[in-house]
């Protein structure tokens, strides 16, 4: 895919972040007319995803142009999984927006509610298409703030207070893990572009140095850190079981996409993190007692919300 078509999916984060500001610009209930703005801009983002995705199978793969300058930038990566990340998120977003659309119908704060619901969704998209680290980073930190005002929502409920301010401290910390991963990587390399470093990474892997294993040592524990507090692996796990409180279309969104974000990133990431065998081993073994303490907890919960959570 040539660099400039490559830039198409950039338009779906920009229409959803058009209609977030237009909700949050004025607070309390909107009328219909906004709401419809919102899903009409849900439903075109999905739209450019899957053009994008059929781009790229009929294109192949490809990097942006950069809008920026010094690797400081926008750009985005097309291949599978950017791609199939970028419709999964933009199809979960229509049906949470218009789940939430009647969900919370009446509600007085209904628009700003559906303007950071928009804004959440434009920073994952955002996120899953970064070609670029500085982007990565950006739309990992915009995800969470974010994310932290719907999860904050009902501020008379004392419990979701308590679960956001849980979230949100872990959240700065592996936003911290991610910069500091993001600048060590950039460093070592002398480019932000991910397309690159993964080439190079892959080249010195092959090469078996081991010069090139203790260098990305610190990078690589530093996303795996980022991964697994942003996907509320143990023992940072306690405020996705705690977030019943919010909306359910919250939930929802969580469940649907954000919390897979660590995920994404180490697969993003994977050439590097191939490069550390110690950074691998930290994530199975955190990643493996996550997944068989929250199956067993999950078991022994009677609320379906809460044994989803554990899930």
């Amino acid at each position: 895919m040539t660099p400039i078509l490559a830039l198409l999916p950039l338009a779906a984060p920009a229409l959803l972040a058009v209609v977030a500001v237009q909700a949050l610009a004025a607070p309390g209930q909107r009328p219909r007319a906004l709401l419809d703005l919102v899903r009409a801009a849900t439903l075109a983002s999905l739209t450019i995803a899957l053009v994008s995705a059929l781009g790229s199978v009929l294109l192949g793969s490809g990097t942006s142009l950069l809008i920026g300058t010094s690797g400081l930038g926008l750009s985005v990566r097309i291949d599978a999984l950017s791609m199939v990340m970028f419709v999964l998120v933009s199809f979960v977003g229509v049906i949470v927006t218009q789940y939430s659309r009647n969900y919370m119908d009446g509600d007085p704060h209904q628009g700003q509610f559906t303007g950071w619901l928009a804004a959440t969704l434009a920073a994952v998209q955002l996120l899953v298409t970064a070609g670029n680290l500085f982007q990565l980073a950006l739309a990992w930190v915009l995800t969470s703030l974010a994310l932290h005002q719907l999860l904050i929502f009902y501020k008379d409920r004392r419990q979701a207070q308590i679960a956001a301010t849980k979230k949100f401290i872990i959240a700065r910390v592996a936003d911290a893990a991610l910069i500091g991963a993001a600048v060590l990587i950039a460093r070592h390399f002398g480019t932000t572009d991910i397309a690159t470093i993964a080439t190079a990474a892959r080249e010195a892997g092959s090469g078996a140095g081991s010069s090139m294993g203790t260098a990305m040592l610190a990078p690589a524990v530093l996303l795996a850190v980022a991964a697994m507090l942003k996907s509320a692996q143990f023992p940072t796990h306690g405020w996705l079981t705690e977030v019943m409180e919010t909306p359910t279309p919250v939930s929802a969104l969580l469940h649907a996409g954000i919390v897979n974000a660590g995920g994404f990133l180490i697969i993003r990431m994977a050439d590097v993190m191939l490069l550390s065998p110690t950074a691998l081993h930290l994530l199975a073994i955190i990643g493996g007692f996550t997944a068989l303490f929250g199956a067993i907890v999950m078991l022994t919960q009677p609320a379906i919300k809460v044994s989803l959570a554990w899930s």
